[in-house]
């Protein structure tokens, strides 16, 4: 009896950009997405003047952001969200499946210093991780405290807290400067990755309990012996450089054939991404409308009602009558 064998091809050498690869390695129970963005994320970082340090760990969230919303099975959305005491207070990344996003940052310039990190730009407050299904459905949301630390950081603690999967993240961000006939000119490049251990057995990925914070001194702390192949695909994906991440010249499949192609590697159909605000002017009509009739007389300016919106600085002027003002 034949049995049938799974196509087996060379990795493409085509790059591609503004999309997200998934990808498995079965003989080590991984599964994992990995995201290539070009000018998908000039495209949403140059509708605002972002420090370089502010578009840097925007274009983190972003990443972060496609990595786990590509994983929607509906048309729903998944939102990263920000809320700390530092330089950069406030981020938030819309992701509408299957393939729309939108992202911005709120940030303090006068506290904006040179060599900060992510960890520092964020300061301590949290992360909040929300999925909404629909009108008719329940949110699901998750939070994760932030006290420093970086996005990567972040994402590991909220899949050991909410999800309880063994979860790896790899993000990476970079400026590229090309010359041309029009001069030097500036792109942004990201990418990421994610890698997660999922086996048939639910014994093999068991992870140890989570510190209570309130044991009597002297507790031994719960350890469960992580499973083997959790341990190489640990170190193989620990092994990734940013360069490569961002390589302009290397396919995202090359990427994972150089990573696994000693384990075997299969990689599914790109998710196409793109940015694209949601924002419309009959949205914006309707969000006025809902304000209360003297919140709406305040926002009268030199006769006019003007909305510019945070995301991509769109704006649209409403005449006192179009915004509900009452005379």
């Amino acid at each position: 009896m034949k049995t049938r064998q799974t196509p087996i091809r060379a990795p493409s050498s085509v790059p591609v950009d503004d999309a997200v690869l998934p990808f498995e390695i079965s003989e080590l129970d991984l599964r994992g997405r990995l995201t290539r963005m070009g000018p998908g994320l000039d495209d949403v970082l140059a509708k605002h003047d972002y420090p370089p340090a502010v578009g840097k760990l925007l274009a983190e969230a972003i990443v972060l952001t496609t990595l786990l919303g590509s994983s929607l099975k509906f048309e729903g959305r998944f939102i990263l969200q920000t809320q700390t005491d530092g330089p950069v207070s406030f981020l938030i990344v819309d992701f509408r499946a299957p393939d729309r996003l939108r992202a911005y940052a709120r940030f303090d310039k006068q506290r904006l210093r040179e060599g900060q990190d992510s960890g520092a730009l964020l300061g301590k407050g949290h992360l909040a991780m929300t999925i909404d299904q629909g009108a008719d459905m329940s949110r699901y949301q998750g939070l994760v405290a932030l006290d420093g630390g970086s996005l990567e950081d972040a994402a590991h603690e909220y899949f050991l807290r909410s999800e309880q999967i063994p979860t790896r993240v790899r993000l990476a961000v970079g400026e590229e400067w090309r010359g041309g006939e029009g001069g030097v000119q500036h792109r942004w490049r990201a990418g990421g990755m994610l890698l997660q251990f999922l086996p048939k057995a639910p014994e093999r990925a068991r992870q140890a309990d989570l510190h209570p914070g309130d044991a009597p001194e002297g507790t031994v702390a719960h350890t469960v012996e992580e499973d083997d192949a959790w341990v190489e695909g640990q170190s193989l994906i620990a092994t990734v450089e940013d360069v490569e991440l961002i390589d302009p010249d290397l396919s995202g499949e090359r990427l994972l054939y150089r990573l696994f192609h000693e384990r075997g590697v299969r990689v599914f159909r790109p998710l196409p991404l793109r940015a694209q605000c949601s924002c419309s002017r009959e949205a914006v009509s309707s969000m006025l409308k809902s304000f209360a009739p003297d919140d709406r007389a305040e926002m009268v300016k030199d006769g006019k009602v003007v909305v510019t919106c945070e995301f991509c600085s769109s704006v649209y002027q409403f005449t006192p009558d179009e915004a509900g003002v009452e005379g």
